[in-house]
């Protein structure tokens, strides 16, 4: 039986040795081109593979499997950052080419910026995206902003001759990581909470937060509110919302611990949450990729790139706002098509608590 594929695969490259896959970003970005990393290494399980990424994927990555090194990307303009360093860029392509690349890969983007930065490690072959507009490489798939990232990228994979071994992300946590996060949260059933997001536009507002957290409280379950040290603040307003709705009889079944964790801890408490509950975030897609079940809570138009595809431990509620509120500019236009209004209003405002508490319970049964 043929394996399955996004769409039909082209001829593997012959001798892949050495193999750079090109993924800046923030931690969503990694988490959606995880399933075409896994492709590529069984495509090619003698090949060395070096992610070319965020800092952050390197703490992410370390001593998972999943890659054999991160190289961290140099600031540079579309790649990492807005600006460019040049000289950081010129040191950073000599490294990591000094030793020679047999297939460079492009999880990155439409490649305006991403695909000339690709070629000047001279790999023998090269694959990836384009906008109509950005320079092509040997093998090239044409962006188009509305497609399901992780099917985006298995489709690169695919440019490669790397079929699918995976459809969902999946990233590995080991059995001490799940224990530490358990006792960073309590005695169970927990239900963690995220809510921030890069985007203000993303927010779910802290009120629903709130009344979700007291509703399960109230039914004898633990909520715990994590994000990073700039989400402290967001996440002190969720507990102090529930704790008021709650009375003190139960108060202390909400509680934040936003800005205390590391990366590596956050995992093990995603991991160990009974149910977590985010916005379109990157912690969101961090639980889902170490097997938490999921309620999110997302931009209707980024259903179409980000959400999961399974309903048996992730649900979605969609936000139906496609114009600004304060100026009614339409907001599906994205990216290099319509630049953005500078408003940051909720454009999932219109999220009613009952339908999200629904899921949260749903999933808490199990």
């Amino acid at each position: 039986m043929p394996a399955p594929v996004v769409a039909p695969l082209t001829a593997p490259f012959a001798d892949v040795r050495r193999i750079a896959v090109l993924r800046g970003g923030a931690l969503g970005d990694l988490v959606f081109a995880l399933p075409a990393i896994a492709a590529l290494r069984a495509a090619h399980p003698a090949a060395t593979l070096t992610l070319l990424g965020s800092p952050s994927h390197a703490v992410l990555l370390e001593g998972r499997g999943l890659v054999d090194e991160v190289a961290v990307l140099p600031p540079a303009a579309g790649v990492r950052g807005d600006v460019t360093d040049e000289a950081a860029v010129d040191e950073f392509l000599a490294r990591v080419a000094a030793e020679p690349i047999d297939l460079a890969v492009q999880l990155h983007g439409g490649g305006r910026h991403a695909n000339p930065f690709l070629l000047r490690l001279g790999a023998r072959h090269a694959v990836g995206t384009a906008t109509p507009d950005a320079t092509r490489l040997e093998r090239t798939l044409h962006y188009d902003y509305f497609q399901h990232e992780v099917l985006r990228w298995l489709e690169v994979a695919g440019l490669a001759g790397a079929a699918p071994v995976d459809l969902e992300p999946v990233l590995p946590v080991s059995d001490a990581e799940r224990d530490a996060g358990r006792r960073l949260l309590g005695d169970a059933p927990v239900v963690v909470l995220h809510p921030g997001a890069t985007d203000p536009r993303r927010h779910w507002p802290v009120e629903r937060f709130a009344a979700v957290a007291a509703a399960v409280a109230a039914e004898g379950v633990r909520t715990v509110v994590v994000g990073d040290a700039s989400e402290s603040a967001l996440a002190d307003r969720v507990v102090a919302g529930a704790r008021a709705a709650l009375g003190a009889g139960s108060a202390d079944r909400v509680r934040s611990i936003a800005g205390t964790l590391d990366l590596v801890e956050l995992l093990g408490v995603l991991a160990a949450a009974d149910v977590v509950l985010a916005n379109d975030s990157g912690p969101r897609h961090l639980a889902q990729a170490v097997g938490a079940r999921t309620v999110g809570i997302f931009v209707f138009g980024n259903t179409i790139n980000a959400m999961p595809f399974g309903r048996a431990r992730h649900r979605i509620r969609l936000g139906r706002i496609t114009r600004c509120p304060v100026c009614g500019r339409d907001a599906t236009q994205v990216g290099w098509t319509a630049e953005r209004c500078e408003h940051d209003p909720s454009f999932v405002a219109d999220v009613p608590v009952e339908d999200v508490l629904e899921d949260v319970r749903a999933l808490l049964q199990g």
